[in-house]
């Protein structure tokens, strides 16, 4: 686990001084150095049910970002969220259905929280690629609420989507988007929530999803 945390702390911290490296001339150099950004996820979930509700996976996500030159940029994404079922149930294996039976449901929930690390590179116009690394320390809750555990697991995610600008000065922007995430090392889960993982994926594929955010 310490030498894992190392790894990512020092990724992290290359990623994060390789602008040193690049040589930015003028023509290249861009309008704005920063945006941030949250998925538009988080919304629904304010308006349409209870905080406590038992579906209600209480997702916060903020990403703050710097724009290297028009093709790379690199940030920092925080995240916090509650899974009240595997996330390996995917699409082709009946996902709505068991949202409505309830038959893979977790005795209770697991909160996930991390800070991680992104790049994005423009490939064609607003067309783009991202790639985001999150380590996550998670906290097993039973149906009353209670802890039942610890755990860590690696979190990755990939990106493919198009940047809408718009406003003055194209300070607003929108990125619908679809991506597909895998996870690993994922440590210390309790018996009676691994059994109901061991039998889903490690991966999810083909997730959509918008983000709007402000340039500066």
């Amino acid at each position: 686990m310490k030498n894992l945390l190392i790894i990512v702390l020092v990724f992290c911290a290359q990623l994060t001084f390789a602008q040193n490296g690049l040589q930015i001339s003028e023509e290249n150099s861009p309008a704005h150095k920063y945006r941030i950004s949250i998925p538009a996820i988080i919304l629904p979930q304010l308006a349409t049910k209870s905080w406590d509700d038992r579906k209600n996976t209480q997702h916060i996500e903020l990403h703050v970002k710097r724009i290297l030159d028009d093709k790379n940029i690199i940030g920092l994404k925080f995240a916090t969220w509650r899974l009240f079922q595997p996330m390996g149930i995917t699409w082709w294996d009946g996902l709505t259905d068991k949202l409505k039976s309830e038959t893979e449901f977790y005795p209770g929930h697991v909160r996930e929280t991390g800070l991680g690390i992104t790049y994005q590179r423009m490939l064609w116009k607003g067309l783009f690629a991202t790639v985001e690394v999150l380590p996550q320390f998670k906290t097993y809750l039973d149906e009353d609420n209670n802890k039942v555990g610890n755990g860590f697991k690696l979190y990755n995610s990939y990106h493919l989507g198009y940047h809408f600008a718009f406003g003055k000065g194209k300070r607003f922007f929108v990125e619908p988007q679809v991506h597909c995430q895998h996870w690993m090392f994922d440590t210390d889960t309790p018996e009676a929530f691994k059994g109901l993982d061991d039998k889903w994926r490690n991966y999810f594929l083909f997730e959509p999803n918008l983000y709007f955010g402000i340039n500066f």
